[in-house]
């Protein structure tokens, strides 16, 4: 008895994988018209129905493989690159994972339909064990495309992230050969890769001999916020250009000071003007001094 139900599962994937074979089309037509495939394929019905079989060839060929529950299976992968693709343009278009899973049980009645149709018709002796593979596959294909779904989502948070940090850290052109990157908020280890690599590619784009890190919006500056800053620095220098950090601030410099950090190779301005006027002056354009406002000190 186990080695009849042992061999049962094989023969009914392989039927059901030739009943895929041969109402591909019919499949097809009516997992077009679902809203998985009719929300994405929204110019052409014809479109839909060739992606439709794309799926169902695929799904045949797992189900011959008897690989039903084997998410490895090689004929899942047409099945992420189809099914994955539109999972994910159904994410960005705000809908969350349970929303698309629910759009890919969908899938299933359809299909479940035309196999009790056929069996009905034939008066097959034993229709349940191919209703049961096919809810075994359906199963497995939820799982893989809610895995790419997922992957797709972490990869689309970490191109958004990346996008927030880069438009937060701008490079701005002072002058003829002077930039500067006005820096606001914490420099952790991902933003500061992202500046180093945003000014590396303007100081080549722009010939930039002189760049400013102003870090007056940084609020503390830690060992590691000074490592990242060294780091950018030793990165511009390689590339030719002289950096300036400003915005010192007293409390700052005081934090330096009593954490042991040597920036004394490294050109610092209490101000982004100061700075400016340095850079300037490195390019031997004369720069007037600042008026003193009323009732200060002059410097």
């Amino acid at each position: 008895m186990q080695v009849a139900e042992h061999d049962t599962a094989p023969e009914a994937a392989k039927e059901l994988g030739a009943f895929l074979e041969r109402r591909r089309e019919q499949i097809a037509q009516r997992w077009a018209d679902a809203t998985l495939f009719r929300t994405v394929f929204t110019v052409s019905r014809d479109e839909a129905v060739e992606a439709c079989k794309a799926v169902v060839d695929a799904l045949a060929d797992v189900a011959r493989s008897g690989r039903l529950e084997d998410v490895a299976a090689p004929g899942f992968d047409t099945v992420r690159d189809q099914l994955g693709r539109m999972a994910g343009s159904r994410a960005r278009a705000g809908f969350d994972p349970a929303h698309i899973d629910g759009e890919v049980v969908g899938l299933r009645e359809p299909v479940a339909a035309l196999l009790r149709a056929e069996f009905a018709e034939a008066a097959h002796p034993d229709a349940h064990a191919p209703t049961l593979a096919l809810a075994v596959l359906m199963g497995t294909l939820r799982l893989v495309v809610m895995n790419t779904t997922v992957h797709a989502g972490q990869e689309l948070i970490s191109r958004q992230r990346r996008q927030m940090l880069e438009v937060a850290t701008p490079v701005i052109s002072l002058w003829q050969g002077i930039v500067a990157v006005p820096l606001i908020g914490t420099l952790d280890s991902a933003r500061s890769q992202v500046v180093m690599e945003t000014l590396l590619d303007a100081i080549v784009e722009q010939r930039a001999a002189h760049v400013i890190l102003d870090i007056t919006g940084v609020p503390t500056v830690d060992s590691l916020v000074a490592q990242h800053l060294m780091k950018t620095v030793a990165a511009a220098r390689l590339m030719g250009a002289e950096c300036i950090i400003s915005g010192i601030r007293p409390a700052i410099a005081q934090t330096i000071v009593q954490l042991g950090i040597d920036l004394g190779s490294i050109v610092t301005r209490a101000t982004l003007a100061d700075a400016l006027a340095h850079a300037l002056g490195r390019q031997d354009i004369a720069v007037p001094p600042r008026p003193v406002a009323v009732g200060a000190s002059p410097r």
